[in-house]
This record gives structure tokens, C-alpha cells and sequence, in this order.
């Protein structure tokens, strides 16, 4: 099937098709999928928005809110169409369009313009322009500008900063371009559109809100039912680095660098089983980096996954089915910092979640800064008890003194520091801009990294959603207990009926595998200074 950005209704034309049933039955489960628009009313809606159904022939289907602007419309007041999950396309796809898209989300087109996003994509800003109107029915501006107006509305209704600080937050490099942004959007004053998230506010009430805001900013981030919340939330606990990250009983905190400074976050489930939800409350020392705060940490806990779609193609193989109905709606989780991910992957081979857990603590301690002032301003997050205080230490503090603190087989703590070196010269460059071939390529070309590495650090940095890490010990024994191969190759080639959704299938391995399974039992022997293709490990990232 051909992807285009719009369809119009036509005899032979089978998404359109789709798409309208999906909206004649106000599907959810296509909200942020597709965006539907009503020209005889002048307005874009949710597939599941309440109003009565529009003839086909005033009806368009739009892949993006930017194109559904380009076209002339304006956002359904009754529906917010840009309040629900993203579209899972992004993480799924690996094309330019969908690499673009994933940038322009972190932010890239506000701090680097188009035409840095085209140089770190590697084409001009003409071709970039015409590939994505051509795919998305906008450009990498008008998208920049949709991304910017949703998330101003969030923060509109959800926050009481004040209208000025909701521009800049939002990525606006001016009140009066914001104020103009939202009315083109919205029809609505940013005054007006506040006034939806509940009655207005007085002047003591807009005080208290600031005060409020001291100790951090709260969001509700939609997710994708069903969503495997406690699952996503669990995995990243158990391997918490004290200092840089804390779990308790409901929630996850961590600290981490972005664009223009430095947050803390914490994340806990909120919602109902059928409109799932991440509460997700931070603290930044600039307001400009909530956006690519928001962006990463829906790809951390994959929150976008279409997982009716994916657990549909992998219970289709009888013995996944009981697994994929035991864990509705599981997710792979993802990456806040792509550096980060790498080297804990690199320190975690050969060894327990537990042991990886000590190494990584004690280079945080090592190597690793303090926030400013020993914390963000404004004091603990809610619910913290003296929470993260600490980064995780840069790639060019790792390259200069890991040696004096990493322990191990000297083979694994070489690999480390020439990668250490390599991120911090620039000769190696990690983010959402990358082809998952073009990044397994150049981890690979790096002497001490096999492909199980390549593959992991693809699968979370990337979210790439089709890689089955068969050399992976625990893998295979989560794979034996459900009744399939234990066997590498034979494992590959039963998982291959998998596709596209393998990444996922390797979720519920691990989890079969149980924690009783010892780990340290393995195949792969210790690092050497050459790739190792056999080389198993488990995902402590």
C-alpha cells in the first residue's frame, strides 16, 4: 500500500475505506492514527470524536495535525484531536519521513532550525521539505508548529504557568507568535482555550498554581491500550542506578541532561484500563526542554505502541498466544539518553542485572555530576524522599578517568573507553535520527561490539520493534519454557513469523524466562577485541 498523507473517498480505494469505518464506529483505537477531516464544517477530528458522521464526500484523512492545518482546518473543540497517544508510525517506520518526525518531536527544529535537521539527516532542506509534504502532507516547519501549538494546549489546561512562560516553554520564540499560532489552531485565545481544562482561575488561585509549579510541573501523558504500565515501570526500577535514578512501589524518578539543561522526572501509572495514562511530574532548570522531555519520555515507556495490532500478529503462533494474553498490552521500553543506554549495555555484558547495577552505581558516584546546588530549584518532587541527585557521567568524563573506576576483564573496559572516546570526538553519534542499519553498522565497526549489543542499543535507542536477540541465554530459556526452540538458529527461524513485531515476542521470552533463571550462566565467555556474533548477555540497559 502506498502511504500518502491524504485520502479522498474513491471506488477502489481501500484505506479511505477503512478509515471511514473506523470512523463511523468511533473507533479509539485509531485516535493518533489518523486525523479526520470534515470540510463542509471546517474542522479536524479523532477518529472516535461523539459528532454525527460526516457524508464521505466532505471527508479527508490526514496522517498529521500539521497537514490537517495546511488544509485549511481547524482543531474539533468537542474532541481535542491532538489529546490522545502518537502515532505508533514513527517508531514503526525507518525512513526518512518517519526519522524527521522523530527529530522534529525531540525538538530538533527549534534548536537547530530546518536546516540543521536536514544536515543531521544528511540532505539538503529542499529534499527533506518534498519528502515529508509528499509523505505527511507538511513540512518540517508546519510540523514543528503543530508540535509546538499541542504542546502549548497541554500546558494551557494542565499548568498554571502563566501565558508567557507557556509560549517559551513551548518552543515560541515570541508571545505574539505564539498568540497567533494558537488562534490559527484553535480559533481560541490562549486565555480561552485555558479556560476548557476547568473554571477560571482567580488571582489567589494563578498564585497558588505558581507556588505549585516550585515543585514541578504535572502532565498527563496518554498512552495506547492496552498498556503493560507496571510491566514498563518494573524494568526500569529493577535496574535503577542509585543516585541517577530511584524506584519505589508506584512509581519511577530519574534525573537526565537534555538540550538546554538539566530535570528530574517521575513517572507513575494514572488512568483507567481503558484510557491508560503516565503522570509524569518534572522539574527542569529550563522550560524550553519540556517538550523534548515529554517526547522522551513517551519513547522510554513506548506509550505509542499500537498494541491491539501487535499482540493480534504474535498469538496468532500458538505458543505465544497464552503469554501475549497474560500480559496484555506489553512494551519494549525505550531510551532517555542514547549514550547512556550504550555504556550500560557495555558494562552489563556478561553479567547479573544485580552486578551490572553495582558497576553502574559506582561510576555514577565515580564520574558523574551533581545537579546544581545539589538539585533542581523548588525542593523534592512529590512523593520523593531526598530522590536522584546525580547524572549520569558524560562520555568525555568516561574517556578520561573510567579507567581509574571501571572493574572487569581488561578486553570489556577497553571496548568501553575507545566507544567513550569515539561519542566524545563525535566520530560516533547517537539519536532518533538514525537508520537502525546505519546505527548496528557503525556499533559493529567498533572492535569489542558484537551484534547483540548493536541489536539491544537499536531496539531501545530507536524503539526499532523487529529485533529478536536469539543470542540472548535468557532469550532462549524463556523461549524453552514456552514450548518453542532453544536453539539460536532454530529460534530465528520460527521467529520469523514474528515480523514486524519481534522486538515485543522477545519481551515475553524474557519474561517466561522468570527471575529464578541464572544468568550468569552463559555462552558467550568474556569480551574480546573483535566483534562477537555468539556472544549472549541480558537486557540490563
Amino acid at each position: 500500500m502506498t502511504r500518502t498523507d491524504t485520502t479522498r473517498p474513491g471506488p477502489a480505494d481501500a484505506v479511505f475505506a477503512e478509515r471511514y469505518r473506523a470512523m463511523s464506529s468511533r473507533d479509539a483505537r485509531f485516535d493518533g492514527q489518523f486525523i479526520t477531516g470534515v470540510h463542509s464544517t471546517g474542522i479536524y477530528c479523532r477518529p472516535s470524536c461523539p459528532a454525527a458522521t460526516p457524508k464521505p464526500a466532505n471527508v479527508s484523512f490526514y496522517l498529521t495535525a500539521a497537514a490537517a492545518h495546511e488544509a485549511g482546518l481547524r482543531a474539533c473543540k468537542r474532541c481535542l484531536p491532538d489529546a490522545v497517544p502518537g502515532s505508533p508510525a514513527w517508531n514503526i517506520r525507518d525512513d526518512l519521513a518517519a526519522r524527521a518526525m522523530r527529530l522534529i518531536a525531540d525538538g530538533a527544529v527549534e534548536r537547530d532550525g530546518v536546516p540543521g535537521l536536514a544536515a543531521r539527516l544528511g540532505y539538503t532542506p529542499r529534499h527533506l521539505t518534498r519528502v515529508l509534504v509528499a509523505e505527511v502532507g507538511a513540512g518540517p516547519l508546519a510540523l514543528a508548529r503543530a508540535h509546538r501549538a499541542q504542546t502549548a494546549r497541554v500546558l494551557l489546561i494542565n499548568t498554571g504557568l502563566s501565558i508567557s512562560e507557556v509560549a517559551f516553554a513551548a518552543g515560541f520564540g515570541s508571545v505574539r507568535q505564539f498568540n497567533d499560532t494558537i488562534a490559527a489552531v484553535y480559533e481560541r485565545t490562549p486565555s480561552e482555550l485555558r479556560a476548557t481544562g476547568g473554571t477560571r482561575r482567580s488571582r489567589d488561585e494563578q498564585t497558588d498554581a505558581a507556588a505549585t509549579l516550585a515543585t514541578g510541573i504535572t502532565l498527563q501523558l496518554p498512552a495506547r491500550a492496552p498498556f503493560d504500565g507496571a510491566g514498563v515501570l518494573a524494568f526500569l526500577g529493577t535496574r535503577a542506578i542509585a543516585g541517577v535514578e530511584q524506584a519505589t512501589e508506584t512509581g519511577y524518578t530519574r534525573t537526565l541532561r537534555l538540550p538546554q539543561g538539566f530535570a528530574t522526572v517521575a513517572l507513575s501509572l494514572a488512568g483507567t484500563t481503558a484510557a491508560p495514562a503516565i503522570l509524569c511530574t518534572a522539574k527542569l532548570t529550563n522550560l524550553a526542554d519540556l517538550a523534548p522531555l515529554v517526547s522522551r519520555v513517551r519513547r522510554l515507556l513506548d506509550l505509542d505502541a499500537d498494541a491491539a495490532a501487535i499482540a493480534m500478529a504474535l498469538a496468532a503462533d500458538p505458543a505465544l498466544a497464552s503469554a501475549v494474553g497474560a500480559i496484555p498490552g506489553i512494551r519494549v521500553p525505550g531510551s532517555m539518553d542514547p549514550e547512556e543506554t550504550l555504556f550500560r549495555a557495555l558494562i552489563g555484558q556478561q553479567v547479573s542485572v544485580a552486578a551490572a547495577r553495582t558497576a553502574l552505581t559506582r561510576l555514577a558516584a565515580a564520574l558523574g555530576d551533581e545537579l546544581p546546588g545539589g538539585g533542581l530549584p523548588g525542593g523534592e518532587l512529590p512523593g520523593e524522599d531526598h530522590g536522584p541527585r546525580r547524572l549520569f557521567p558524560t562520555a568525555e568524563r568516561i574517556a578520561a578517568d573510567g579507567r581509574s573506576v571501571l572493574r572487569g576483564p581488561a578486553a570489556r573496559i577497553n571496548t568501553i573507553i575507545r566507544v567513550a572516546e569515539a561519542l566524545g570526538t563525535g566520530e560516533l553519534a547517537l539519536d532518533v535520527g538514525e537508520t537502525r542499519e546505519d546505527l548496528e553498522s557503525r556499533l559493529t565497526a567498533l572492535a569489542g561490539i558484537g551484534p547483540w549489543t548493536a541489536g539491544y542499543v537499536a531496539m531501545r535507542v530507536l524503539g526499532s520493534p523487529d529485533i529478536l536477540l536469539t543470542s540472548d541465554l535468557a532469550l532462549r530459556q524463556g523461549a524453552a519454557r514456552l514450548g518453542l526452540p532453544g536453539e539460536a538458529r532454530a529460534l530465528a527461524a520460527r521467529g520469523a513469523g514474528w515480523a514486524p513485531w519481534r522486538s515485543y515476542a522477545g519481551m515475553h521470552l524474557w519474561r517466561a524466562a522468570g527471575a529464578s533463571v541464572d544468568l550468569l550462566q552463559r555462552s558467550g565467555g568474556a569480551l574480546s577485541d573483535a566483534p562477537q556474533p555468539n556472544a549472549s548477555s541480558v537486557p540490563i540497559a
